[in-house]
């Protein structure tokens, strides 16, 4: 696939496979900046339909020019996503952020534990976001809060997991798929399984594997031939 300067100005839908510990507002200005480079183009409105936290790796969909106005509808798709927990122990940014603190013994966890408790939270929850993200408190972002020592109170939301699927248990660590609402944090998820099996947990490793209709096997595709090297140092 190629694209000429009409077709990024008239609007395209990207998908990128984010690398990790990249922003979603790092990896869009380091696209916006390529696209301007490559198409000769002063000016082009480029956004993402879904932040990415950096420690999280997979689908980021980019919208450019005229397809920004599907930003929203794309982000209120469901999602899906792969994710890795190390149970029997914690961080307070509830993923690898943080150090790990307060273990647990956790011998007396069995594979039946786990898929029980997995099953719990199938369907319509109460979810806490963490501390550490992007939502605004007061007006300020809760991470800048958060990392600058202050009390952070974040209320509780409903969310929905639809599915928690192909299980591995490999002690300590646990992996699943996971398909989600809009809005649903994964960090959260993990932290509450731990608090749910009382020993602890928390996120190691999460990838986006689906927005809706858009697949991140589709954004590699894209990725490798569009020849989009979003790893390289270059400028905003």
């Amino acid at each position: 696939m190629s694209f000429t300067t009409e077709d990024i100005q008239a609007g395209q839908i990207l998908l990128v496979d984010k690398p990790l510990d990249w922003t979603s507002f790092n990896t869009v200005n380091k696209i916006k900046w390529k696209l301007k480079r490559e198409f000769k183009l002063k000016k082009i409105k480029v956004g993402h339909a879904g932040t990415l936290d950096p420690k999280a790796t997979g689908l980021l969909v980019i919208c450019t020019g005229k397809a920004t106005k599907k930003i929203p509808q794309i982000q209120d798709a469901p999602k899906e996503y792969w994710a890795e927990i190390k149970i029997g122990v914690q961080t307070e940014s509830y993923d690898t952020e943080k150090p790990e603190i307060f273990p647990q013994d956790i011998s007396n966890i069995t594979s039946l534990h786990i898929q029980t408790t997995l099953d719990q939270f199938i369907g319509e929850i109460d979810q806490k976001p963490p501390i550490f993200s992007a939502l605004k408190v007061d007006g300020k972002r809760a991470y800048d809060l958060a990392r600058a020592g202050e009390c952070v109170e974040i209320k509780s939301r409903k969310t929905t997991i639809f599915y928690i699927n192909r299980i591995e248990v490999n002690l300590p660590y646990v992996s699943f798929y996971v398909g989600c609402s809009k809005g649903t944090y994964i960090r959260s998820l993990a932290h509450d399984i731990g608090q749910n099996l009382n020993v602890g947990a928390y996120l190691t490793q999460l990838r986006r594997t689906r927005i809706g209709d858009y697949s991140v096997h589709e954004a590699s595709a894209i990725y490798l031939e569009n020849n989009y090297r979003f790893g390289e140092t270059e400028g905003e």
